[in-house]
């Protein structure tokens, strides 16, 4: 049975070859079997097939060139249509080439012969981006890279050696969740990733004003059982901005700043990752836009700080390697990993590590039950998406999101004026009662509902 998909013939010759030799050593019995499999495959005639076999299976050079199919009045056509659509690139020029040519037609801009219409009618992308002159100079110079603002020329850019042994220095990021439509205040996670252990921690943010990011910083390096010595955001004015960094240089002076090269993603590559695994599969692509949300969501992550750094297991690469083309098989990248273990046998490994440190926090992580964690945070989640969107008109004060309000005085302020946070000793506000409780919740047994609580 012939396969679904055409073979190119660069991947045709390529599989010939590789056939070759296990046709010629064959006995006669199975060479008529493998005949069979490569007419299936390649979709070739059988004694097409025979006399591919029996040659040297290289591609002829070509000896005389093909005619061109589009002259150069589809040439000149294509540069006025171009610059009327403001040199756009190929793959939007091309839906609308006739359109845009008749309505030029109609002005008086360009001729439109019913041949050059057929032709712009048919001609593909590619071939547009071919026959396309270089873009105009005036052009190029409106896609310059902006001149960095004084924060960015302060910061240093570059992105945190993946061999880095030593504990403490984070990736930084923030995820949104808008929704489809995001507009108005709704929440963000902000999320640390260790380069050296994997250690990762994430917390819920209403907004993104400085006062919200900087609680988060601060809860977020209390955490942590090991001194954060380096932060590494991208280059979003949630990071980089007067208010932020003054409140950082005042309360952690030690903590080296640095910042990832713009529109270089991979300079975050870890954090850029776990926003996939540790938020996007977790939460989707739901609106959560209140303060009950916000907390909630808080709890949640205090659990899969817990799972994530004390159970499941992460691996590290430590090298990759360019292995070339070699008899037939295309070139790849080789990525070498390390054994897969969890952050805290890492950082308990670590250079360095005090011991004592290490047994408390593995004591810490004998006493967790992984099963039941587990189904608590997957149960957490359901009560999660039982809340309630706020309403247009209702207005949210994100102060009663804060872990430390006392840190910042406008907070305190407000905080008094409307008497409505129900936040203990320990600094984390406490779980808020949903006002619908889902079956998967209800059916928890009363140590997973104590863990959510």
């Amino acid at each position: 049975m012939a396969t679904d998909e055409k073979m190119k013939i660069d991947e045709r010759y390529q599989y010939l070859r590789r056939m070759q030799r296990r046709y010629r050593q064959a006995a006669d019995k199975t060479k008529s079997a493998l005949l069979d499999e490569m007419e299936a495959h390649t979709g070739m005639h059988r004694k097409s097939l025979l006399r591919s076999l029996h040659s040297n299976l290289k591609r002829k050079t070509r000896t005389r060139e093909r005619e061109k199919t589009y002259g150069p009045d589809v040439d000149a056509a294509l540069v006025v249509i171009w610059e009327a659509s403001d040199y756009v690139c190929p793959e939007r020029l091309q839906p609308n080439l006739v359109s845009l040519a008749e309505l030029l037609a109609r002005h008086g801009e360009l001729a439109l012969p019913p041949r050059l219409k057929a032709q712009l009618a048919q001609i593909s992308f590619s071939t547009v981006r071919r026959h396309l002159p270089p873009l105009p100079l005036v052009q190029r110079r409106r896609q310059l890279a902006a001149t960095p603002n004084r924060h960015q020329q302060a910061i240093p850019a570059y992105r945190i050696p993946r061999d880095t042994s030593e504990p403490g220095h984070f990736e930084l990021d923030l995820v949104h969740h808008g929704g489809d439509t995001p507009h108005g205040e709704y929440v963000y996670t902000l999320q640390l990733i260790d380069v050296a252990t994997g250690w990762s921690g994430r917390r819920a943010i209403l907004g993104r004003s400085h006062i919200v990011v900087a609680d988060a910083l601060v809860y977020l390096f209390a955490q942590f059982p090991f001194p954060v010595r380096q932060i590494h955001p991208d280059n979003g004015s949630e990071f980089l901005n007067t208010h932020l960094l003054t409140f950082l240089r005042t309360h952690y002076p030690h903590v080296r700043l640095s910042r990832s090269r713009p529109r270089q993603p991979n300079d975050n590559r870890l954090v850029e990752q776990k926003n996939d695994t540790l938020v996007r599969q977790f939460l989707g692509t739901r609106r959560f836009d209140t303060v009950t949300q916000t907390r909630y969501l808080n709890t949640l992550y205090a659990q899969m700080d817990q799972f994530y750094n004390f159970i499941q297991p992460v691996m590290k690469q430590i090298d990759k390697t360019w292995v070339p083309t070699h008899e037939g098989q295309s070139g790849y990248l080789k990525r070498t990993h390390d054994q897969a273990r969890s952050p805290l046998e890492r950082l308990c490994t670590a250079p360095d590590f005090d011991v004592q440190r290490a047994q408390a926090l593995r004591a810490q992580r004998d006493a967790i039950n992984p099963l039941q964690l587990r189904r608590a945070i997957y149960a957490g989640l359901e009560h999660l998406f039982a809340y309630p969107n706020a309403e247009p008109d209702q207005v949210q004060d994100i102060f009663q999101t804060l872990a430390d309000p006392e840190l910042f005085p406008e907070a305190v302020a407000a905080l008094r004026a409307v008497e409505t946070m129900d936040k203990p000793k320990s600094g984390l506000p406490t779980v808020p009662t949903a006002p619908t409780t889902t079956a998967a919740v209800s059916s928890l047994s009363n140590k997973e509902e104590a863990m959510l609580q």
